[in-house]
């Protein structure tokens, strides 16, 4: 199976913007995404204690630094459940890092910098606990798992565009924003699946100001306050997409391959915020857009996501506000 193929089975969503890029860079963030995959299946998978999580993640480390031999890790998941892509994905770790290093060698240093820097994030939460006590909590969780993705892939941008390059160090705090937008999305979207794994990365704060337990959240009895920490939520989603929106603005418009890169998932997060804002089904399975509106969102990026103008007036529209 190769790369493109891992992409497809582990995320058709965000397979559909990467595969715009250009095709250097779609290779490039192909290989940075399966990688980060592999870390996020030894941090989530069911099968695992946390303390085999932990020793794994740093094993995959010591591998990224070419320290252990890849076989090692493989070895270790010859029994892993393949009903979930991610560890499909960990299975082929070998043949992703021998494309990782058909790479030009200043992409590889990009990738496995921030890939050993994610990973050693999810390591310390693992070892940590599933116990999210406040906002600031929250972030630095976020920031290790999306917010340093979007350092990465900022980087990558910069290493293939001049015009990319100039800007970086203005744009760096605005491509944090993207990624931890995403990840805010991903929260909500996935509130009752996490809670099932014994995880809740709503902050404690949150649930406690509306008098609830972490139980409580998920009990019909009390939908009213679950549904005011949902707002919480929401409103934290907002901000960070907004900024968000700044950072896909600021990317030129006549490299339209990037930023369609970045508008497909961003485009996708706020229509899904829309559909979770204030919705009890988020506490009981999953709020997620219809096909119908993923393909219309990919049709009217493609041919209007080089306008900012269109593109404040899409975000306003996907999001259920009035238009501007």
């Amino acid at each position: 199976m190769n790369s493109r193929d891992l992409l497809r089975i582990t995320s058709r969503t965000f397979a559909l913007g990467i595969e715009r890029l250009p095709r250097i860079l779609c290779d490039a963030t192909t290989i940075a995404y399966l990688l980060l995959r592999v870390s996020d299946y030894l941090e989530d998978n069911e099968e695992m204690e946390s303390g085999e999580k932990v020793i794994l993640l740093n094993l995959w480390t010591n591998i990224l630094r070419e320290e252990e031999k890849v076989e090692i890790l493989g070895g270790k998941l010859t029994n892993a459940n393949t009903d979930n892509p991610d560890a499909i994905v960990a299975q082929h770790s070998r043949e992703i890092l021998q494309h990782l290093h058909s790479l030009p060698y200043e992409v590889q240093e990009i990738i496995v910098h921030h890939v050993i820097n994610s990973t050693q994030g999810m390591a310390r939460w693992t070892k940590q606990g599933p116990t999210v006590r406040d906002e600031k909590d929250l972030d630095d969780y976020m920031f290790e798992v999306a917010g340093r993705v979007g350092y990465l892939i900022t980087q990558l941008f910069a290493w293939y565009s001049v015009t990319i390059r100039r800007k970086e160090k203005e744009i760096m705090p605005l491509a944090r924003e993207f990624g931890l937008a995403l990840q805010t999305v991903n929260v909500i979207r996935g509130i009752r699946e996490d809670y099932d794994r014994g995880w809740v990365y709503i902050p404690q704060k949150f649930i406690q100001d509306m008098g609830l337990t972490k139980e409580q959240l998920f009990d019909p009895e009390h939908r009213e306050q679950a549904l005011k920490v949902l707002d919480m939520m929401t409103d934290k989603a907002e901000r960070h997409l907004r900024q968000a929106l700044q950072y896909v603005k600021s990317l030129p418009w006549w490299q339209h391959g990037i930023r369609l890169g970045c508008i497909f998932p961003l485009m996708f997060a706020i229509r899904t915020l829309a559909v979770s804002r204030h919705n009890v089904q988020v506490f009981e399975s999953e709020a997620k857009m219809t096909r119908a509106e993923v393909k219309k969102i990919v049709f009217d990026s493609t041919l209007w996501g080089w306008s900012n103008f269109w593109l404040e007036r899409y975000y306003q529209e996907l999001n259920g506000l009035p238009g501007v």
